[in-house]
């Protein structure tokens, strides 16, 4: 059993003081406010629900810093970058991709995650040659998850073809590819892997995008798993948009919306290019918007209108993607400023009675816990332990409380205020420390030198 106890904590019913946290195992047994600190218990200044990064490919890690200059192309953008990131990735073995998740997942922790939803589709060895264990890559996904303690719904990603007209996987995508089949095989190898992870592990489907799959074979595998969260790619880019809008005579998001059963298991990536009336019927189908707003900053990609989403009651989270930058706060800041650059407004997403920094520490852990299948996001009793813990004694948080306080850590401040963070009930980062940081670190180091030399 452990007990945290918090000077303020954000509870379901709003802030509350002097709360005493008590997890027995992987989830929360109790939580009384107004009591004084128990003998025995870790203190903290200020504990939030931790949120779940929904959206991640872990191994684009290893190409942060290295698409800045521009190409042959004389405008660069995200066709250019994904050439880039197909000629990198060849070189990457199953070794390498371990030693680069764990770096990751570290790093995620001590930003404040509690959990990734790694969106996995790094499948096969060069050329496409597949390995003699068909799920060799999510093993080592699963392997950096058991290292580091982070809480993992992996994602096996569906990647069928190179665009809607059933064009042939060019050099580099053919380490995603797959037949329906084959998937379903790899879907259970990875099932295997995750099975000597903790119990709050989730395994997953991720049919990648409708330019990859085509629409039988995504009915296919929204099935294979039916009680699973299923992730997608959707509406990220114009050029997508018209080659869908083509190939289907439809949006790419208005299709969806009447060929598939949307709802809370559904989490849809980017929708970037989305017109008004799509924005609020997806809102309501209860499946989550997952915003990854450095990312969709890096590439070029757009806004999403998050204004209007969340005003419709439509639940999102944020993720790190292709992970350039892994920073829970300036996913949330990014994300906000972007609405007010566009509108030329302020407090874009802040409510009657939330301040904007609760809005959105709020909305990203409902909205990552229910997209990565955690029953947590909330600090209540029979939840999952997922917790974070920010230092209060910073200068700028002085007299600061509550929404104040959030508001400050968000736009103000950054990741380095995370203290603590449990991972059903995993203490994960300690004094913003991951434990096993310089370990991972070593290794990675060692495996980029490598990279970089070939």
């Amino acid at each position: 059993m452990t007990v945290i106890w918090a000077e303020q904590a954000l509870l379901p019913g709003g802030w509350a003081q002097d709360v005493a946290v008590r997890v027995e195992g992987a989830r929360i047994a109790s939580v009384a406010a107004g009591v004084p600190r128990p003998a025995g218990a870790q203190a903290v200044g200020l504990l939030l629900p931790a949120p779940a990064n929904l959206h991640s490919h872990a191994f684009q890690r290893a190409i942060a810093g290295l698409t800045e200059r521009r190409g042959p192309d004389p405008r660069d953008s995200f066709w250019t970058w994904r050439r880039q990131m197909y000629a990198f990735l060849d070189r990457m073995s199953p070794q390498d991709v371990q030693a680069v998740a764990a770096q990751v997942f570290v790093e995620m922790a001590e930003a404040g995650y509690a959990a990734v939803a790694e969106f996995h589709y790094l499948h096969h060895g060069p050329g496409g040659q597949p390995f003699a264990d068909l799920a060799e890559m999510a093993g080592r996904i699963v392997a950096a998850a058991a290292e580091t303690g982070l809480g993992l719904t992996l994602l096996p990603v569906l990647y069928m073809q190179g665009g809607c007209d059933g064009r042939a996987l060019v050099a580099g995508q053919d380490r995603f590819g797959n037949t329906l089949d084959r998937f379903a095989l790899l879907l259970e190898g990875a099932e295997a892997h995750a099975a000597a992870l903790p119990g709050d592990t989730v395994v997953g489907v991720a049919p990648h995008s409708l330019r990859a799959v085509p629409p039988q074979a995504l009915a296919a595998a929204a099935a294979l798993r039916p009680d699973r969260p299923l992730h997608m790619h959707l509406a990220e880019q114009v050029a997508e948009v018209d080659e869908v809008q083509g190939a289907l005579g439809a949006r790419p998001v208005e299709w969806l919306l009447a060929n598939a059963d949307l709802d809370a298991r559904w989490c849809l990536i980017h929708c970037t290019q989305m017109q008004r009336a799509e924005t609020l019927a997806l809102a309501a189908t209860g499946a989550v918007a997952g915003l990854c707003p450095i990312t969709e900053s890096s590439l070029g990609d757009g806004i999403f209108d998050g204004v209007a989403y969340a005003g419709a009651g439509g639940r999102w989270g944020v993720g790190s993607d292709s992970n350039i930058r892994i920073a829970w706060s300036e996913e949330l800041r990014t994300l906000e400023y972007s609405q007010r650059l566009r509108d030329r407004s302020r407090a874009a997403l802040a409510t009657a009675d939330r301040s904007t920094g609760r809005a959105l520490v709020e909305g990203a852990a409902a909205g990552g816990a229910q997209a990565a299948g955690r029953d947590a996001g909330r600090i209540e009793a029979g939840r999952l332990a997922d917790l974070v813990a920010l230092d209060t004694t910073h200068p700028d948080m002085e007299g600061r409380s509550g929404d104040t306080a959030l508001d400050t850590f968000v736009f103000a401040r950054d990741d380095r205020m995370v203290r603590h963070v449990w991972s059903a009930g995993r203490h994960i980062v300690q004094d913003g420390h991951h434990p096993a940081r310089d370990r991972v670190q070593a290794a990675y180091r060692a495996t980029m030198r490598r990279l970089m030399a070939g």
